[in-house]
């Protein structure tokens, strides 16, 4: 019994010499005052290597937190072996339960684009060896991270190469017939305050009305949903608009719902979306 128990923990310890590293970074914001975490997944290749990685941002949706992607899939080695595979980081902000990753017009403490655009990306370009340019950097997410992800490289075409969305709140005015008044405010007070705000507010800040920005962006973006998703009628609208304006885009729908299982299976294919985006930079580590 013995014996096994040590050869147990010898298998243990040598395969997690050969797996992908998670840090837990603070980062402090400027802009809120406040100090938040961030989860960083390095490949098991980046010890190994003197060479500059690119990055991938991947956030998280409405309720949750920067651990959500590797503690919510099915696979808790999901984002470990992804990393490892394309030889990429993968850096998981935290964007509170209800942010839309937007700077709030009204709460100094939902300044959340500044936080990611302008201290998160600095402060993983100084901490790690990152390709530290547009051609090495792309940002993807799920529900309120989609819409996050589209919507801080829509405004920021400098910062990203290419951009996803998984199950994306792509049409932050539609979600105000979701429900009743009160609770729509409560979901959005963080960012518009306890009364909320008018539908053009609304609309202004929702990428299914950004066609045209990012028509002049020219990033390469991939979206999906699920058939049975809530949300995807508004994704499809975004894609008839994109379609329309002759936007180039990756759009798909898959079997699946609003879900872990849906989303563990739509990030191995923007992971390979991007991975195609790198090696055409000339950014891909070898």
């Amino acid at each position: 019994m013995k014996n096994i128990i040590t050869l147990i923990l010898f298998l243990t310890t040598f395969f997690s010499a050969f797996a992908a590293k998670v840090d837990t970074l603070e980062i402090r914001s400027i802009a809120m005052d406040k100090t938040y975490k961030a989860a960083v997944v390095l490949p098991n290749s980046y010890t190994k290597s003197k060479a500059n990685y690119p990055v991938v941002y991947l956030l998280h949706g409405a309720y949750g937190h920067f651990r959500d992607w590797l503690k919510s899939t099915p696979n808790k080695m999901l984002v470990h072996d992804l990393a490892d595979q394309y030889n990429i980081i993968f850096v998981m902000p935290e964007g509170e339960n209800f942010s839309f990753y937007l700077d709030s017009p009204v709460n100094k403490e939902s300044q959340f684009e500044t936080y990611i655009t302008k201290e998160v990306i600095q402060k993983i370009d100084k901490t790690y060896r990152t390709i530290a340019k547009k051609n090495g950097r792309v940002i993807t997410g799920l529900s309120m991270g989609g819409h996050g992800a589209l919507y801080l490289s829509t405004r920021h075409p400098e910062l990203f190469a290419g951009a996803g969305s998984m199950s994306g709140a792509v049409d932050m005015g539609g979600i105000r017939n979701r429900d009743t008044p009160e609770k729509i405010n409560k979901l959005m007070e963080p960012v518009f305050g306890p009364e909320g705000a008018s539908q053009e507010v609304y609309d202004s800040h929702a990428v299914i009305g950004m066609i045209n920005k990012i028509k002049a962006n020219n990033i390469e973006l991939i979206i999906d949903c699920g058939v049975d998703d809530f949300l995807i009628e508004p994704n499809r609208e975004l894609h008839r608009r994109m379609v329309y304006a002759k936007v180039n885009h990756d759009y798909t729908e898959r079997p699946g719902a609003h879900t872990w299982e849906y989303w563990e299976n739509a990030l191995l294919y923007h992971v390979l979306f991007f991975d195609k985006i790198f090696k055409k930079n000339g950014t891909a580590v070898k």
